[in-house]
């Protein structure tokens, strides 16, 4: 199996984390989520899988500033996960589907430690 990648084409972040993984010789696959939307079912489970839409939803980017206050005031888990479906740049990249079925998002040392 090998790791699944989710993210935007032109997110400097994917390119190094794909261009690491070439150079290690680490089969994955990328799917850009504009290009190819993701599901209520994929963000749920990815959102459990972080331990709560906090650690999967960027809240720092301009997609999030740009939302209206009432989209983002008192989020709740499915309300989180429908407004990702909904805008899925808000999904921290590169969001990392390992072969052991946990997830991970960004791709700092930590995770090219876990990685390598």
């Amino acid at each position: 199996m090998t790791l699944k990648l989710y993210g935007l084409s032109k997110c400097s972040t994917c390119q190094k984390a794909i261009d690491w993984l070439d150079e290690h010789k680490i089969r994955h696959s990328f799917s850009d989520v504009k290009d190819n939307p993701v599901t209520k079912d994929q963000v749920a489970k990815w959102s459990k899988a972080l331990g709560g839409w906090e650690k999967m939803i960027n809240r720092a980017g301009y997609t999030w500033r740009g939302l209206p206050p009432e989209k983002t005031a008192n989020l709740t888990e499915a309300k989180a996960v429908a407004l990702a479906v909904e805008n899925a740049s808000l999904i921290r990249r590169p969001l990392i589907e390992h072969k052991d079925g946990s997830v991970t998002v960004g791709f700092s040392k930590k995770i090219q430690e876990l990685l390598a």
